[in-house]
């Protein structure tokens, strides 16, 4: 049996309550709301290598014929795609032109990839995202 009266709703606090301040010395302050968790960007690579499978399996072409056309090993193909290896700028010019892309095309899919993984959506059905810049902006 309970000590409830039978017509009230029993309670339950899903924070614990205030106890009185100690009597020596200030009150605690109230926790602070936990921040919002910040969005994690990708890595360069995973986005490069999503882009460079995707395009591989679109061609329906095996990882032997990509590599072999790229002239690079087929065990370093498939660790690029996995995002396990940071590929250098030769290799990544070589895989997309075995898939019949220009460098900049890789890059330009990848920017696109980084755009919609990393945008959030906003009131109304549009997207925002976490810069004002919307193109592709390289260094050397």
């Amino acid at each position: 049996m309970t000590n409830q009266a039978p017509n009230e709703a029993r309670v339950i606090p899903l924070r614990p309550r205030a106890t009185a301040p100690a009597p020596h010395g200030p009150a605690p302050r109230p926790a602070a709301p936990a921040p919002r968790p910040a969005l994690k960007e990708p890595l360069w690579r995973d986005l490069v290598g999503d882009v460079l499978r995707r395009e591989r399996l679109a061609q329906e072409r095996t990882l032997k014929d990509v590599a072999d056309a790229a002239r690079i090993s087929m065990p370093y193909l498939s660790e690029v795609e996995r995002g396990r290896k940071e590929a250098s700028s030769e290799v990544l010019a070589a895989a997309a032109h075995a898939l019949g892309l220009g460098l900049g095309d890789l890059l330009t899919l990848a920017q696109r990839e980084l755009v919609r993984v990393t945008s959030r959506p906003a009131r109304h059905g549009r997207t925002t995202t976490t810069s004002s810049y919307d193109g592709l902006c390289l260094a050397a």
